[in-house]
């Protein structure tokens, strides 16, 4: 567990200084327009995207409340890996060193519950 906390906090750290550096110094709009209109930007936009669903699938799946699963997927699309990043780190101390409570959040009780005879 202690790899994927260290995974966690680069990648976050990372996502967030190349966010910054993005913001600071290059034209959001205007590159990002550049970027949608060539073939391997929209491949690259595509990919990410497609990361983005999966890992929201993840978070709705684990998340009891739908309308707070909503509001995590709006910040993922928006602010991308660096807040997923974040999330990852947010389950990681919530399930104690718990692979299942991670991978499945509160619906990891009520699974081992149902598989292990009465």
């Amino acid at each position: 567990m202690i790899k994927a906390y260290a995974l966690a906090v680069v990648g976050f750290v990372v996502m967030a200084g190349a966010l910054v550096f993005g913001f600071s110094a290059g034209d959001f709009w205007g590159e990002g327009g550049r970027l949608a209109s060539m073939p391997w930007g929209i491949v690259s936009l595509v990919d990410v995207y497609t990361g983005f669903a999966l890992f929201s699938g993840w978070v709705v799946f684990r998340e009891p409340s739908r309308a707070v699963a909503a509001w995590l997927v709006l910040l993922v699309m928006v602010l991308g890996n660096a807040f997923a990043c974040g999330y990852v780190l947010w389950a990681l101390a919530r399930s104690r060193g718990d692979w299942v409570v991670f991978w499945m959040g509160p619906r990891a009780s009520s699974s081992v519950n149902q598989s292990r005879p009465a």
